[in-house]
């Protein structure tokens, strides 16, 4: 497969590329988070959902949900992880991106997007070989479907000011020390004007 996104010319091609929107949901993004605000994020993936929507590329929306808490990993670890409480709605897409027209919603109950999801199938029904990825948090959700969508073949390009972390080490780590390995790293700005 040939990347459609190169150095010497810079261009998605819509009907072969697909935005996944990591996780922004308002149990979320309202959260402590840096190098940018869960608001910035929003504000830069919203840009990016308008421009896919505009050329008529594939949209897709991920969120982390549960029933009841039972049906989510729970495995020993060396930090001790309280279990979340979920307040009503804890699930939704934020208000300004859940009005999108024909987005793709996917729900998961892990830190990946693919695991126990139709995302593969979905984008392989349409062609897709590229995936532009956003979302919170750079070093979890985006991070493991990233490394899930390296190992489905696709190309990648991650949208470094539409996603963040809970600390900017750790954003800064996987953006320079894992996402170019198995993808390109652009700005929304630059995904904007690449998309034909």
């Amino acid at each position: 497969m040939e990347s459609n996104l190169t150095k010497e010319r810079e261009q998605l091609k819509a009907e072969k590329t697909a935005l996944v929107v990591i996780d922004l949901q308002n149990g979320i993004v309202h959260g402590q988070r840096a190098p940018y605000t869960g608001e910035e994020v929003v504000r830069s993936a919203s840009k990016l959902v308008d421009a896919f929507t505009e050329k008529g590329a594939f949209v897709v929306f991920v969120k982390v949900s549960t029933v009841d808490g039972k049906d989510m990993l729970k495995p020993a670890t060396d930090i001790n992880v309280s279990q979340p409480q979920f307040p009503q709605g804890w699930d939704r897409i934020v208000p300004e991106l859940a009005d999108t027209p024909q987005a793709h919603m996917v729900t998961k109950r892990q830190w990946g997007a693919f695991f126990g999801t139709d995302l593969d199938l979905q984008l392989r029904r349409r062609g897709v070989d590229t995936i532009v990825l956003c979302g919170i948090s750079t070093s979890v959700g985006v991070d493991t479907t990233a490394r899930e969508a390296y190992q489905h073949g696709y190309h990648q390009v991650f949208v470094e000011d539409a996603m963040t972390a809970s600390t900017k080490e750790e954003h800064d780590y996987v953006c320079k020390y894992i996402f170019p390995k198995i993808g390109k790293i652009r700005t929304s700005e630059e995904v904007v004007a690449a998309l034909k």
